[in-house]
C-alpha cells in the first residue's frame, strides 16, 4: 500500500480548485493548505477554465448551490474533464430534494468523476439502492455498506467513498475499509467537506485514484485520532478543530502506517 501520497503532497503543494459549500470553505481551504496543498475557491463561471489550467485537481461541493451556479460548476467540470485533471464529487444531501437529486444526476451523466465522496445514505441514493436518508445524515436502510458502495462505483466506473464510523472505499472491484475514526470528526460540520477536498489533493499526487482515497481517509482519520488522544477524548469539538489543523499540518507517513486500520 503507497502511504507516500502525504510527502508527495508536501513536496509538489498541488492546487485544488474548490466550488465549496458556502458553510465550510474555511474548514476546507485551511485543511487544505495544513496538509500541504493550495487551494483556491470559485463561484464565477469567467474564470473556471483558466483556473482549471491553473489547478492538479478539482472537488464540486454540491451543499448549497443555487441554480445560477450551474453553468459555473459544469464549465469546471468540462474543463477538468477536457483538461484530463482529477475531478471529485461531494453529492450533500442528495436523497433530500428533487432539486439536488436533478442536479447531481445531470452532472453523473455529463462528466466522469475520478472519486464521490458522501455518506452511506447519500451513495445509495446515487446508486440507485434504498436508503431512507435525513438531510445531510446518512439515515439507514437494508443494503450490505460493501455492496452499497460497489455498486455506486461500478455504476460511474469510478472510486467511491463513503465515509462515517467506518469508511468504504471501493473502486467497482476492490473494497476497502478504514476503521480508524473518533467521535469527534462527525462533530465538526464539514469534516466530510473536507476529506471530499483531500480526496483530490491525493488524486493530484497519484499513483491510482483508489490509493488518493486511501491515503485521504487515513490522513484525516488518523489525524483526528491523534488529536482526540491528546484531549483525552474529552467532547471537545472547539478544541479539536484546532488540534486538527495542527495535526494535518505535521502528520508523517510513519505515524500513520502505525496506527492505520485498514480491512480488505
Amino acid at each position: 500500500m503507497d502511504l507516500q501520497g502525504i510527502k508527495r503532497i508536501r513536496e509538489v503543494n498541488p492546487v485544488v480548485v474548490n466550488y465549496a459549500n458556502f458553510v465550510t470553505p474555511f474548514l476546507v481551504a485551511n485543511g487544505l493548505n495544513a496538509v500541504g496543498a493550495s487551494p483556491i475557491m470559485s463561484e464565477e463561471e469567467s474564470e473556471a477554465e483558466e483556473l482549471v489550467r491553473l489547478a492538479s485537481a478539482v472537488t464540486i461541493n454540491l451543499g448549497a448551490v443555487r441554480r445560477e451556479g450551474w453553468a459555473d460548476i459544469e464549465t469546471l467540470c468540462q474543463a477538468a474533464n477536457d483538461q484530463q485533471k482529477p475531478l471529485v464529487l461531494d453529492p450533500v444531501a442528495v436523497g433530500a430534494t428533487q432539486y439536488r437529486q436533478q442536479l447531481n444526476f445531470r452532472l453523473l451523466k455529463k462528466y466522469h468523476f475520478d472519486v464521490i465522496r458522501g455518506n452511506l445514505g447519500e451513495i445509495a441514493v446515487l446508486a440507485g439502492i434504498d436508503w431512507q436518508t435525513r438531510g445531510i445524515d446518512a439515515g439507514n436502510g437494508d443494503g450490505d455498506a460493501h455492496q452499497v458502495v460497489k455498486a455506486c462505483a461500478q455504476k460511474y466506473h469510478n472510486v467511491v467513498i463513503a465515509s462515517g464510523a467506518t469508511d468504504y472505499i471501493s473502486d467497482g472491484t476492490r473494497g476497502v475499509e478504514i476503521h480508524n475514526q473518533t467521535r469527534l470528526l462527525p462533530a465538526v460540520v464539514g469534516s466530510g467537506d473536507l476529506l471530499s477536498s483531500l480526496a483530490a489533493a491525493f488524486c493530484a499526487v497519484g499513483p491510482t485514484p483508489l490509493q488518493a482515497a486511501i491515503n485521504a481517509s487515513l490522513t484525516l482519520s488518523c489525524a483526528g485520532e491523534r488529536v482526540a488522544e491528546k484531549l483525552h477524548d474529552q467532547y471537545l469539538p472547539g478544541s479539536f478543530l484546532n488540534g486538527l489543523m495542527d495535526e494535518l499540518a505535521n502528520i508523517t507517513v510513519a505515524q500513520v502506517e502505525e496506527r492505520m486500520k485498514v480491512e480488505e
